[in-house]
């Protein structure tokens, strides 16, 4: 376009709806932190009741983030107002984070508070910004749901011990169940799809975005325990071995179900139904790539010695949950389960009684060898059998 003076200016370019805007990639790297304080949070209460704690948090942080991710669907990001309040999820996010490895501690309330001044104001600005006509009852939903879960958060802050592990995991799985069903009210009924307006390229690069929060956060925790370690070639090795288990599991992620999630949502005849089990496969993934992060901080730290079964837990249970969620995510896409996804499975449960015979790098090795064997196998079959994406009929 040409200006009163004569110059010549460029018209602004429009935003791509089927990729994630500068201002989402930034408020991902809140989430980058949030990952290191739950892995940090684990590794310092390896046990069952630590490792429930660690989840309760993981799945709270993970329905801020993706509420936040697919109401951005619905809103003009270039909206100052708009930019606004997710500057402000993030800064909560921020907070969220910074309180996390004491939540079960002196910081209860904190989180609690915080978490739900996140959702609920969130909620509430939706509502005053009113950016279409569905938003007053999908932000209503959300809004009574949300006043509901904040008796079980705040009855939470203010117990101790497992009661308050107890009364928070109650109420992150209402939050879960809730949201899985539309958060319905009686007269208002639930929200359904075209609310949201997802878009399937966008949703599946959001949901890739989250994998790679994890990815980064693992070798951030991976490096640091090394750097604040004292130097020796075992702690070189058991470096190594760890961070190439991060690269495998990036490699098996992305080949090539990671890569074909979009195709498969364009084709698949409920793409919201496809959606949903698409995030919920991911945050299994995550939570495997967390159990990596927690592995490499163990074993970088104390390489060798004897493996208590607790650790041996987190350096085998890792790997096999990401396999899982990602035998899931083949499902979503193919229709099918992976037989190397299984076949690694079985291998890491194979190598689990000799677990506690072996200092940790070579248990942490063998787990890194069955995934690399996963990752080979994958490579073969897609070179022999290309395949297309298949989504199930989901209904």
């Amino acid at each position: 376009m040409v200006t009163e003076g004569g110059a010549d200016t460029a018209a602004p370019t429009p935003r791509d709806p089927g990729r994630p805007a500068f201002l989402e990639l930034f408020f991902d790297l809140t989430y980058v932190f949030a990952m290191i304080s739950l892995v940090k949070t684990l590794a310092d209460d390896v046990s069952w009741a630590g490792a429930g704690r660690a989840l309760v948090l993981l799945l709270a942080f993970t329905l801020v983030w993706a509420v936040t991710t697919w109401a951005a669907d619905t809103l003009d990001l270039t909206r100052p107002a708009v930019q606004v309040q997710f500057i402000g999820v993030a800064a909560g996010s921020l907070l969220l984070a910074a309180a996390a490895p004491d939540a079960y501690d002196g910081r209860g309330l904190l989180f609690a508070i915080t978490y739900l001044a996140i959702h609920l104001g969130s909620s509430s600005y939706y509502l005053l910004l009113a950016p279409s006509a569905a938003e007053p009852r999908r932000s209503g939903r959300i809004l009574f749901w949300y006043s509901i879960a904040a008796v079980g958060w705040i009855g939470g802050a203010l117990a101790t011990g497992h009661t308050r592990l107890l009364l928070w995991a109650a109420t992150v799985a209402m939050e879960y169940v809730a949201a899985s069903l539309g958060w319905p009210l009686p007269k208002l009924g639930r929200s359904q799809p075209q609310e949201w307006h997802l878009v399937g390229e966008r949703v599946a690069e959001r949901y890739r975005q989250f994998v790679i929060i994890a990815l980064g956060a693992s070798i951030f925790v991976i490096g640091t325990t090394f750097t604040l370690s004292d130097y020796t070639k075992d702690r070189a090795w058991a470096l190594l071995v760890v961070f190439t288990t991060v690269v495998l599991a990036w490699r098996i992620y992305i080949y090539r179900a990671g890569e074909l999630l979009t195709e498969a949502i364009a084709r698949s005849a409920n793409p919201s139904l496809l959606t949903q089990s698409a995030a919920v496969t991911h945050l299994i993934m995550v939570a495997g790539i967390g159990g990596m992060a927690v592995t490499g901080h163990l074993v970088v730290t104390r390489p060798f010695g004897e493996t208590p079964p607790s650790w041996a837990a987190v350096i085998l249970g890792g790997p096999a949950l990401f396999l899982v969620g990602r035998a899931a995510l083949d499902y979503t896409v193919f229709g099918r389960l992976s037989r190397s996804r299984l076949a690694g499975l079985v291998l890491l449960a194979g190598a689990a009684p000799a677990a506690s015979l072996l200092p940790p790098v070579v248990v942490a090795l063998l787990a890194m060898s069955i995934l690399a064997l996963v990752a080979v196998a994958n490579l073969v079959s897609t070179h022999r059998h290309a395949r297309a994406p298949m989504p199930p009929a989901l209904g």
